[in-house]
């Protein structure tokens, strides 16, 4: 059995680090535009990083939507296009993988970078969750940094998913 979706959720979070990371955010962005195929156990994922979404900064576990100005995001979706995933350069990412129980494992190919990645993933009311913990330096991404690097963001970003099952 063969199944394309698109409904479901995309989130990425990013984390605050350096001297000054107390003016800086930790963000929720959403990932509006993917594709995930699966075909039996196999797994195959297509996502377009321009199509990023600032939802918000981040405060307490919570999305905190009026945290920054709406020139803030398009400042963050501006260095995260041209200055971080270069996305003019690769427009999309790609995953290649299996779905082994409770378990997903396969490749990532990310900012024209490929890399395994293995996740738990949990199956309940109709939808397929999980957290892939990413170390962007993998793909050769540098952790953003301004202010000559007094504000940086960590070298680690999570990725949430809520799929249809």
């Amino acid at each position: 059995m063969s199944s394309t979706s698109t409904a479901g959720t995309v989130r990425v979070f990013t984390f605050k680090d350096g001297l000054l990371s107390k003016v800086a955010h930790d963000l929720q962005l959403t990932l509006t535009r993917f594709e995930v195929t699966r075909d039996g156990d196999a797994l195959t994922g297509r996502f377009w990083p321009a199509t990023l979404t600032v939802d918000g900064s981040v405060k307490g576990g919570r999305v905190d939507p009026g945290g920054l100005r709406d020139k803030d995001k398009r400042d963050i979706l501006n260095n995260i296009n041209t200055k971080v995933l270069h996305t003019d350069r690769h427009p999309v990412a790609q995953f290649e993988g299996q779905r082994d129980g409770a378990r997903v494992r396969g490749t990532l190919t990310l900012n024209g970078r490929s890399q395994p990645v293995d996740f738990a993933v949990r199956e309940a009311d109709g939808r397929v969750t999980g957290t892939v913990s990413l170390v962007p330096s993998r793909w050769g991404i540098a952790p953003f940094k301004a202010l000559m690097g007094a504000i940086k963001l960590q070298d680690r970003v999570e990725v949430r998913l809520d799929l249809p099952a």
